[in-house]
């Protein structure tokens, strides 16, 4: 009889394990009056199934959208992406200049310190809620809006 419960008990704690890992994730600081900011990650699929980031949310924005950068005519334009892939058994990495979550129309600026919590919601009909530390980010993209930008 022990056995079988503690069996069930290790079978039923399988099924809600996650298909995904988050590692290194953090937003990005914000000065007072810049209305948007950007949340990165690696993104670890531990499944033997492809799965996707198809949304995100977090309260501390009126819009969260999933997007990427490409350079097209030697303009770097930073657009909406309807997800965000994971290969089976792989790794995304969600980086300034790539795919990354923005957080668009802050209702405060974010700041070194804090924390802000996002919730991911996968292709499978899974979610995933993390909680990513503000940080000041140098380097990598400068610009923070929506505008293309000349390289």
């Amino acid at each position: 009889m022990k056995k079988t419960l503690l069996g069930l008990l290790v079978a039923g704690t399988a099924l809600f394990a996650s298909s995904i890992e988050v590692k290194d994730s953090y937003v990005r600081a914000t000065p007072p009056g810049l209305p948007n900011s950007a949340a990165f990650m690696t993104v670890v699929n531990i499944s033997d199934k492809d799965i996707a980031i198809v949304k995100a949310t977090s309260k501390v924005s009126k819009v969260v959208e999933l997007h990427t950068h490409d350079m097209k005519d030697g303009v770097m334009k930073m657009y909406q992406v309807p997800k965000i892939d994971v290969a089976a058994n792989s790794e995304t990495v969600l980086k300034p200049g790539g795919f990354h979550i923005m957080l668009i129309g802050l209702y405060n600026p974010l700041k070194v310190g804090e924390n802000v919590e996002l919730t991911l919601e996968l292709s499978n009909g899974e979610t995933k809620t993390i909680i990513a530390p503000v940080k000041t980010v140098m380097g990598g993209m400068k610009h923070h809006g929506h505008k293309g930008m000349k390289n």
